[in-house]
């Protein structure tokens, strides 16, 4: 499964930074640019906005998500389960550990390298979970730095980033706009809008795959798959209950959380079936039973995931099953 996963995110990459290269070499054959230096402009342009992300996306993380950094004296367990998940996970440091004021309960981890990462969970996820929980939840969380999850999410998104200043430049800017062939301007600008939106679903898909594949490293840190998957249902049910105006002041950010949570509504009623014993928890036993079911998904509950940047939660709870046999 590992494999897979990691082909596919491979395969992703390879597609995305192809349609960048088209839509270089389609902009140099429009403007009649036969040397190098208008690619070397467009990649330093595309240098230059992850350069600037890489500088100031851990403090416009900071703000928007209200963290205050916590010491040992106030949070011991906290900090020794984090240190703990390091060691096994062979990062160089235990990352800095935050709470976020954030009204719901959740996780993230980010920041620039493996040295400089935080890892932040919310007080209502600690009233929530129990301790194996949210071991579970920390070991998903650093296994997104182990795997540098951050910064390949960041290099992708900026290619739709690009593909929407092209849009602008050309439909809006008078870019490459000649008197007899202003119509080939307009379509290279309707042509990266289009190209825009099909870039951000592909970045879309591949932060799923990243959801997928750091819930197979907390299984590889130790945590049983089960204690993930009682902690996934505990997030979601608990954020159904969270009132809409508190929802929408975590709507920029869920790109970040351990799940989504602007689809909890609709994930909630599928997760009570495999909750057979209706305990709130998700066991071994019904872990497993899940692993035999044939999963169908709605065609709305397709299209939710499609424009999602995390996978339908029973989908992913299938997933830990899977990893529970393995």
């Amino acid at each position: 499964m590992i494999m897979w996963l990691q082909l596919r995110l491979y395969l992703l990459v390879g597609l995305m930074f192809a349609i960048l290269y088209g839509i270089f070499v389609g902009i140099g054959y429009y403007l009649q640019i036969t040397g190098g230096y208008f690619y070397l402009f467009m990649i330093g342009i595309a240098a230059g906005i992850v350069f600037l992300q890489y500088l100031i996306g851990p403090k416009i993380v900071e703000w928007s998500m209200r963290i205050k950094y916590v010491n040992e004296q106030e949070y011991p367990r906290l900090h020794q389960m984090v240190a703990e998940l390091a060691e096994k996970a062979g990062l160089p440091n235990k990352p800095k550990v935050g709470i976020s004021q954030l009204p719901i309960p959740n996780a993230f981890a980010f920041g620039r390298t493996k040295k400089g990462s935080r890892v932040c969970v919310t007080k209502g996820l600690l009233e929530l979970l129990n301790e194996d929980e949210l071991k579970a939840v920390l070991g998903h969380e650093l296994s997104h730095i182990k795997h540098r999850d951050v910064a390949v999410i960041t290099i992708l998104s900026v290619i739709p980033m690009i593909c929407y200043m092209i849009y602008v430049s050309f439909l809006w800017g008078g870019m490459g706009r000649r008197d007899r062939d202003s119509g080939g301007a307009i379509a290279i600008g309707i042509l990266a809008l289009f190209v825009y939106f099909i870039t951000n679903l592909l970045v879309m898909y591949g932060s799923r795959i990243r959801e997928y594949y750091a819930d197979q490293g907390s299984a590889e840190l130790g945590n049983q798959p089960h204690y993930l998957a009682t902690a996934l249902y505990k997030l979601t049910v608990s954020t159904a209950r969270t009132p809409k105006q508190a929802l929408k002041q975590t709507e920029g950010m869920k790109a970040f959380f351990i799940n989504d949570p602007s689809r909890a509504m609709y994930d909630v009623r599928e997760l009570k079936d495999i909750d057979l014993d209706m305990s709130g928890t998700i066991d071994q036993n019904e872990l497993m039973m899940l692993s035999t079911k044939k999963i169908s998904l709605k065609t709305s509950d397709k299209l939710l995931e499609v424009l999602s940047t995390h996978p339908n939660v029973v989908k992913r709870i299938k997933h830990l099953a899977s990893l529970s046999i393995a």
